[in-house]
């Protein structure tokens, strides 16, 4: 039962791996996180006349694909975030995903994003975007106590901005792009 919330196994014709910050492949313990990479005849080449974002990309062959994933010891792979949304909050990294999966457990929120601002003490703190079920309330007390009640606290958000919807693509994926521009 548990596969059924997997991202999969890798597809044919794909060479594909969840590696560390220094390119080794993570323990397949379904846990340690890493980023995937791949390579195959159906994965990138390169961006057009991009020499410099393709090197960025492409490391020894194997396209970076910003997501970050666990594996576990069948292979199946658990993407758990992009790598541009971990918040880095005094040394530890923190899991915007993580963060929005508590929220959306509120009765009162309808959707959420967590996108990363400055803090003066820490770096960066996470900060909470989020848009109200119809007809519902609730204060950015409340829902800092509630992530509070149900993370370590240096993961809850410092501070919450409702607005009544979320800017999003055509095909409905939040636009955190957007928001970091607003905010």
């Amino acid at each position: 039962m548990a596969y059924i919330t997997r991202t999969g196994l890798e597809v044919t014709g794909v060479d594909l791996k969840v590696v560390d910050s220094e390119g080794k492949e993570v323990p397949k313990d379904g846990k340690t996180v890493g980023e995937i990479i791949a390579r195959g005849d159906n994965v990138m080449k390169g961006y057009w006349n991009l020499p410099e974002e393709t090197e960025k990309a492409i490391v020894a062959g194997y396209f970076r694909t910003g997501d970050l994933a666990t594996v576990d010891a069948e292979n199946y792979i658990l993407i758990v975030d992009r790598a541009k949304d971990i918040i880095i909050s005094g040394g530890e990294n923190i899991s915007s995903v993580e963060v929005e999966n508590v929220l959306y457990m509120h009765p009162a929120v309808l959707e959420c994003a967590v996108i990363a601002v400055p803090g003066e003490k820490w770096g960066e703190i996470p900060k909470v975007i989020v848009a109200l079920k119809p007809n519902t309330q609730a204060t950015e007390k409340e829902l800092v106590d509630f992530c509070r009640e149900r993370m370590a606290a240096f993961k809850s958000p410092k501070s919450i901005t409702f607005v009544s919807e979320l800017p999003k693509t055509g095909s409905g994926k939040i636009l955190k792009t957007e928001l970091r521009k607003q905010i």
